[in-house]
């Protein structure tokens, strides 16, 4: 069985950003709008009046500031409520594998590989942007890596999950290096028009270079294990798919969209998630005190505060379980390792991390990792 490093990491963040002041500017335009045209309705109760939104509600709410967004100006029209994108040839690189070659090229420069160094290409991520050819076998293309590449998605979780997949590749001498890549545009899933939602995503790309120790540079993370655990639940959804159409649904219906019961989801992970990283720890021999950094999911910032607070008796800091979505929103599963990219430089030899990203499924995964001189 071969050891297991982190070699690196890359991101690609997209070229627009929009505040929270933005977008309720234009979401309570959207809601005068359906207010007047449906005023008659509302009038004899046939309609439900809809309430405005506002930069104090979003932020007590999340902690979210701000997002980046690959589209801005469909998002922000308040007739149309959702990014415009246009639709590339099939002669063209998709827009997902774009972004994802240039989060992909900052984490092979940062580790010192070239494209010949890779064998595997896993593409994870909440939602893909097709069904067929595999997203990744695009961005092997694109990137001109040997060896394969394929799909997966674990909501939230699939950056973990993928890089558990990666690693056990590693292990069993599959694979000797792989580039795990997490194109999240959210903002193509996200339901604008929604007040107790439309605030939640943002978009971005991250890449984690996995590879054998003995290759990896100074400075990798050791990999010392994964855990990984799925519990069936409703609370958060997305119904769209290739049946839809068969189904003779309607694309604005509610449901073909991300939704979620957000107190439901609370109660349920942050003690699923305290748990799993305590147990995780303790195969190793460690307690959560014993802990530098944890690179969390960055979903809303409360969810993380209970998490830490659980499993410290007390108020993590800004250094143990740095915030990153009050800049970037819920990136799906590349929020925690936005989280990583960005806070492990001050990780001394020998110090100790944990990666743990939560979400639909109900999916947890988490990643204990060791700094190496």
């Amino acid at each position: 069985m071969h050891r297991v490093a982190i070699s690196s990491t890359g991101i690609y963040i997209p070229p627009f950003t929009i505040t929270n002041a933005e977008l309720v500017e234009s979401f309570n335009q959207y809601v005068e709008l359906f207010n007047n045209e449906n005023a008659d309705a509302i009038a004899n109760g046939t309609v439900n009046a809809l309430a405005p939104s506002s930069v104090e509600f979003i932020y007590k709410a999340s902690g979210i500031e701000q997002r980046y967004v690959v589209e801005k100006t469909g998002i922000l029209d308040p007739n149309r409520m959702r990014p415009k994108l246009q639709a590339r040839p099939d002669t063209e690189i998709s827009l997902m594998a774009e972004t994802a070659v240039i989060a992909a090229q900052e984490a092979l420069q940062k580790a010192g590989k070239t494209a010949t160094d890779i064998d595997m290409v896993i593409c994870s991520s909440a939602n893909m942007q097709r069904a067929y050819p595999a997203m990744a076998i695009e961005i092997q293309s694109a990137l001109g890596i040997k060896g394969f590449g394929f799909d997966m998605n674990v909501a939230c979780s699939s950056a973990t999950f993928g890089i558990e997949m990666a690693v056990n590749s590693i292990k069993s001498g599959a694979a000797k290096a792989v580039l795990m890549v997490n194109p999240e545009l959210t903002s193509s899933h996200l339901a604008w028009k929604d007040r107790d939602c439309h605030f939640i995503f943002g978009d971005v790309c991250t890449a984690v270079i996995i590879e054998r120790l003995e290759n990896a540079p100074a400075g990798s993370f050791e990999v010392l294990s994964t855990q990984c655990m799925t519990s069936y639940s409703n609370n958060i959804r997305n119904n769209s798919g290739f049946m839809s159409r068969s189904e003779d649904r309607n694309p604005d219906d509610r449901d073909q969209l991300f939704y979620q019961e957000g107190r439901k989801v609370f109660k349920e992970v942050c003690p699923l998630a305290a748990e799993h990283i305590s147990s995780h720890l303790a195969v190793h021999g460690y307690t959560p005190h014993d802990v530098k950094r944890f690179w969390l999911h960055q979903a809303n910032m409360a969810m993380n505060q209970f998490i830490t607070r659980k499993m410290l008796g007390r108020d993590a800091t800004a250094e143990e379980a740095p915030i990153i979505l009050n800049e970037f929103a819920n990136t799906a599963s590349a929020g925690s390792i936005i989280s990583f990219h960005r806070n492990h430089e001050t990780i001394q030899a020998g110090e100790v991390g944990v990666i743990c990203s939560f979400g639909a499924g109900y999916s947890i995964g988490s990643v204990v990792v060791k700094r190496l001189p």
